[in-house]
């Protein structure tokens, strides 16, 4: 397979893994009008293990014996938190400003990685992490209006790109399922406590609901995985993006959701200041190699 051919096929994937995790957000902000987050987020966490189970089967109890437990844990009690976030503002927030906000993931992950992992960054990225949060400003509506769901929202993506950062410190040594057999067990176990005082029985459609949930985001994540094994994430990160449209569709259709123009504008400061961020990546692998 030629390079182009490779990058085509990543692509592909990467755009099929996004419109799934849209999807996604769209059932769970469909099931969030009857069901509470707490009970949404566990049901998640209980069908997303019942799908890995068949893996674990196929491995002896060794997948799990690590001497990194600390960031094991770590990189679940962080990851579950973003998941509560998100959810939350999946259910307060349109469906798109949802997305927009998640969006920003690859921005804030340099400087994280630049605090915790000594990484250098760029100029480049510097300006492009203001150009994005500049967009994020925008649709947080300086006008006064401001959501306090849209600032949990970035909470979210805050904490989501410290758990991406752990995952990189943890795949030095750890191999992947492992990591995710980790955030599955220790998820589930997580978010069954608050269950305890917010259980809720799920009629029929709920179950089918949150069994979507389950089945979009696992493929969202196996679609990703692959869509990064046939191409490097400088060539087809950009694709990412496409859970914008993806998310304003599926609002309009559904909830008849609109943009307004500072959201617009954000959403393309947003976009713009990702391809910096991947541009760089791109030109620091040409100069290494």
């Amino acid at each position: 397979m030629t390079n182009s051919q490779s990058i085509v096929r990543g692509a592909f994937f990467i755009v099929a893994s996004e419109l799934s995790f849209a999807l996604g957000a769209a059932i769970i902000k469909l099931v969030s009008a009857s069901l509470p987050n707490e009970s949404i987020v566990f049901f998640r966490n209980l069908f997303g293990l019942i799908i890995l189970t068949p893996l674990l089967m196929r491995n002896s109890t060794k997948i799990l014996q690590t001497d990194r437990l600390h960031l094991h844990l770590v990189r679940s009690g962080i990851g579950i938190g973003a998941m509560y976030c998100f959810f939350y503002a999946l259910a307060h927030l349109s469906l798109v400003d949802s997305m927009l906000i998640k969006s920003t993931i690859p921005l804030i992950i340099p400087f994280v990685s630049a605090l915790w992992l000594q990484e250098t960054i760029s100029h480049r990225v510097i300006l492009a992490g203001i150009l994005g949060f500049i967009g994020v400003f925008l649709i947080l509506k300086p006008d006064g209006d401001t959501n306090w769901a849209s600032l949990v929202a970035l909470g979210s993506s805050l904490m989501a790109a410290i758990a991406f950062v752990t995952v990189r410190k943890l795949s030095a040594t750890e191999p992947t399922l492992r990591i995710v057999s980790y955030f599955a067990i220790v998820g589930l176990s997580i978010s069954a406590i608050p269950l305890i005082w917010t259980w809720q029985t799920p009629t029929v459609s709920q179950c089918f609901m949150l069994m979507g949930v389950g089945l979009t985001t696992t493929i969202g994540q196996l679609l990703l995985t692959r869509g990064y094994q046939n191409a490097p994430a400088s060539s087809v990160g950009i694709f990412t993006y496409t859970s914008v449209p993806f998310g304003t569709f599926l609002g309009w259709l559904f909830w008849n959701e609109l943009l307004d123009k500072n959201s617009y504008f954000g959403a393309a400061l947003i976009v713009l200041a990702g391809s910096i961020v991947l541009r760089t990546k791109i030109i620091s692998n040409q100069q290494k190699s």
